[in-house]
């Protein structure tokens, strides 16, 4: 399997630390309100990448929840983003905590998002954070200012490993979001405990041997990551807009603590886009699972919708893309719900040579777009009904998009009101092909059990003869 590394820039051959296991760790929400459905792009394509990798390997993911200590701004000023939320619906963080993280949860199981073996809230990992900075302090990689602990990029010798930026990017007024810290030795340097002497408001707060506070946002994955996986990491997943500064102080703080390489691969999803821009809480409408399942959408359409793009590139949302989707997902349905369940057994060896252009499209830095194709060719090939659902079977195995169970629901949907003509040109048809089977003219066999599919009749083959099934075309 080959994927692209965020920290070389190129697509490498992925190769975990330990034979056969793979630690990998994702970067979760901070539960403040409702994740957008470009927030979800992202857990959707990690999702992916988790059930691909356990093809092959044992693999232990670990995620995050930031209960705390995430503000609004990327410089360790404006107000803690569950503070906000707190705020804004009368209700203490934890309460707030409580409710959104359950929502989060509740929007992967609409999208078939499987859950981290391991999720951990900030707020849990308090112990963990203080002795991390403990240690950041001992080594002469943090100090104490105005009252708050600050990690020293001073220390590096490149503190821009996972970016493109430059020092001048983080000049005041250069980047919103970017304002003047007195207490910092260098512009680049970040908080890594706030102490009550910076935003006295703040609902959750710890002893700590530099005073009464709470940890800053970047610290908590690093400690979180460290105390459940181990000092090496394989895999680190996050949203394009992580790489900078999260996940370069990630890589800062962490490898100064161990001193050693902490994680080898770096995976990152881009944005969901609309017309207006990134999609975010703050613009345009809120769109979320729940308000598209309101608009008539199966949440499964917005998983095909995502899919059917490359992670590593911007993709545009809107309706009429959308529906564009859902037809294109509901065909795909329907020429899966035309296959014959019948009773014989699928052959291993045909199956994997349709499965095998899956395979490489996923061993191809993840082509979720072309291991959709590689569905269609197994549709239009010439094996078995039998083989080419045990082949979809195992493909959706990993893309999870619900398609034998939503082709079965398709089985089940029977069209009440046929005509009576109809229904005995279906009869014929079916009397038509049981000879043609007794004659050993298979082709002419197939033959009608096409005609009758085009017509939206499904047959089922028992061993008391053959029903039907009229399903909605």
């Amino acid at each position: 399997m080959k994927i692209f590394n965020t920290q070389t820039r190129t697509i490498e051959e992925f190769v975990p630390n330990e034979a056969g296991r793979v630690k990998m760790y994702t970067c979760g929400p901070t539960v403040y309100h409702f994740a957008h459905i470009g927030n979800l792009r992202s857990y959707i394509e990690e999702d992916v990448l988790e059930k691909y990798l356990r093809k092959h390997y044992e693999v232990t993911r670990v995620m995050n929840i930031t209960d705390v200590g995430h503000l609004s701004s990327d410089a360790d000023t404006g107000e803690d983003k569950m503070l906000k939320g707190a705020k804004r619906e009368k209700k203490s963080v934890m309460e707030i905590a409580k409710f959104y993280t359950d929502a989060f949860f509740s929007d992967c199981r609409e999208l078939n998002i499987k859950k981290p073996d391991i999720v951990v809230p900030a707020t849990k990992s308090i112990g963990s954070i203080i002795k991390m900075i403990t240690g950041l302090i001992d080594g002469g990689y943090a100090y104490l200012a105005g009252g708050n602990v600050y990690f020293d990029t001073s220390r590096l010798d490149n503190y821009y490993v996972l970016s493109n930026n430059e020092a001048e990017d983080l000049e005041v007024g250069v980047r919103e979001g970017v304002d003047e810290d007195s207490n910092k030795r260098n512009k680049t340097d970040f908080v890594l405990w706030f102490t009550k002497s910076k935003f006295e408001d703040q609902e959750l707060k710890w002893n700590s041997p530099w005073g009464l506070g709470y940890p800053g946002w970047h610290i908590e994955c690093s400690a979180i990551c460290i105390s459940n996986l181990g000092e090496r990491v394989d895999i680190h997943c996050g949203g394009v807009d992580n790489i900078f500064p999260h996940h370069t102080n990630e890589i800062a703080q962490s490898e100064a603590y161990l001193g050693h390489k902490w994680c080898n691969y770096w995976f990152h999803v881009h944005h969901l886009n609309t017309p207006t821009g990134k999609m975010s809480k703050s613009s345009g409408e809120f769109l979320t699972v729940s308000l598209l399942k309101e608009k008539g959408y199966d949440p499964m359409v917005y998983r095909f919708f995502c899919l059917l793009s490359h992670y590593r590139k911007s993709l545009a949302f809107s309706y009429e893309a959308l529906d564009n989707a859902k037809a294109a997902y509901e065909k795909l349905i329907s020429k899966i719900a035309s296959l014959e369940k019948g009773s014989c057994e699928a052959d291993r060896e045909k199956v994997s040579i349709l499965t095998a252009p899956f395979y490489k499209a996923m061993d191809n830095d993840l082509n979720t777009s072309l291991a959709i194709t590689a569905i269609y060719d197994v549709l239009k090939s010439s094996a078995s009904d039998a083989d080419k659902l045990s082949a979809i079977a195992e493909i959706d195995d990993v893309l999870s998009l619900n398609l034998l169970k939503a082709a079965e629901e398709k089985r089940n949907s029977k069209e009440t009101s046929i005509d009576s003509d109809f229904a005995e040109w279906i009869g014929k048809m079916i009397s038509e092909r049981a000879q043609a089977k007794i004659d050993k003219d298979f082709a002419r066999a197939d033959s009608i059990r096409e005609m009758l599919s085009e017509k939206g009749v499904m047959l089922t083959d028992t061993r008391e003869g053959t029903t039907y099934t009229v399903v909605e075309k």
